[in-house]
């Protein structure tokens, strides 16, 4: 069965029938039109409406429905999932997809929201740079048509993205997700999972775990797994309660000893070798150029935004000066000590 998922990869990644979604960092201009108002008004249900997504000269039909838990509740737009039917998209850069998440801006004429959705998409741009194995992303400029004519401010393009689905993710690695109730930290992949752990001590992240998330059957929280010749590889996932994003509506975990989104704290597990978080940091402090780079060019609405991001980037590479006290504090905090 592993055999054939790998083999399907290699297939996938020289075919022509390859999906070029996110094989190109370009913007991508798109609309998306269909009853926003009764979709936003029935979120709760969950239930599909017929939208149309103009690429180009190209207009998809497609079926969209809200997704998501936190904001959900908490944006007033909420974040989507696009389902396009079988042959869709045929010829368009869409082309392959199945069902997609879309992040969308939260809060309609809200310049720090909607730059909340750039800085989220720079993680996972982030996490690409650390890890291969990780979640692409597509940048948007969506124009949105209530055909309800009901929803305000409207009336401009929205920054927005696109996730890369995990049925993808999982035959581009030649894996296939694994829905488990806990994990045996044996079985992980020792170097992603510490990787994984520093990284989101980077951008200021508490919002994860490797147990059952709450409410749900299966592990993780915001983190998946990929079964790839019976060891577990965690993906992380969903970062807008990070202190990089420090989304508008973000609040810290009322557990830890923190007042803000944007002090970090080291969440790793101490079933973790020392020695492989050691590793990962240095990896990681070896891309600082990379990090600096990458969130100096993706789009900010506002310069002030993106002298935000270098301040709270920078400031771990400044504090990893210091690696030996850097990876004592990673073993003093880390969650499952004596």
């Amino acid at each position: 069965m592993r055999q054939a998922l790998a083999l399907f990869a290699l297939v996938l990644s020289i075919s022509g029938n390859a999906s070029p979604l996110f094989e190109d960092d370009a913007v991508l201009h798109v609309k998306l039109s269909g009853p926003l108002t009764t979709l936003i008004k029935n979120k709760k249900t969950r239930v599909e409406y017929p939208f149309t997504l103009t690429v180009g000269e190209n207009v998809i039909d497609l079926q969209v429905r809200v997704r998501g838990h936190s904001r959900l509740v908490v944006c007033r737009f909420p974040p989507l999932r696009l389902n396009f039917p079988e042959g869709s998209a045929a010829d368009t850069v869409l082309a392959g997809q199945d069902r997609v998440k879309l992040v969308t801006h939260c809060k309609n004429d809200s310049v720090r929201a909607e730059n909340n959705v750039l800085d989220e998409y720079l993680v996972y741009r982030l996490f690409n740079l650390v890890s291969s194995r990780s979640y692409r992303v597509r940048l948007l400029q969506l124009s949105y048509e209530d055909t309800d004519a009901r929803l305000k401010d409207l009336d401009r393009p929205y920054y927005g993205f696109l996730i890369e689905s995990d049925k993808e993710l999982a035959a581009r690695i030649g894996g296939q997700a694994a829905e488990v109730t806990g994990v045996r930290y044996s079985i992980l992949d020792k170097d992603q999972t510490a990787l994984m752990s520093v990284f989101q001590y980077l951008i200021g992240n508490t919002d994860w775990s490797l147990v059952t998330a709450y409410d749900e059957d299966i592990c993780c929280h915001n983190v998946d797994l990929f079964d790839i010749d019976g060891r577990l590889l965690p993906v992380p996932y969903d970062f807008d309660f990070s202190g990089v994003v420090n989304a508008v509506y973000a609040e810290p975990n009322p557990n830890l000893p923190i007042k803000r989104v944007t002090q970090r704290r080291f969440r790793g597990y101490c079933k973790s070798s020392i020695d492989a978080v050691a590793a990962a940091a240095r990896t990681i402090v070896a891309m600082q150029d990379q990090v600096l780079a990458m969130a100096r060019e993706v789009p900010a609405l506002k310069d002030d935004y993106v002298a935000e991001r270098i301040w709270f980037l920078g400031d771990f590479f400044e504090e990893a000066e210091d690696e030996a006290k850097l990876i004592h504090k990673f073993d003093r905090h880390c969650i499952g000590s004596s």
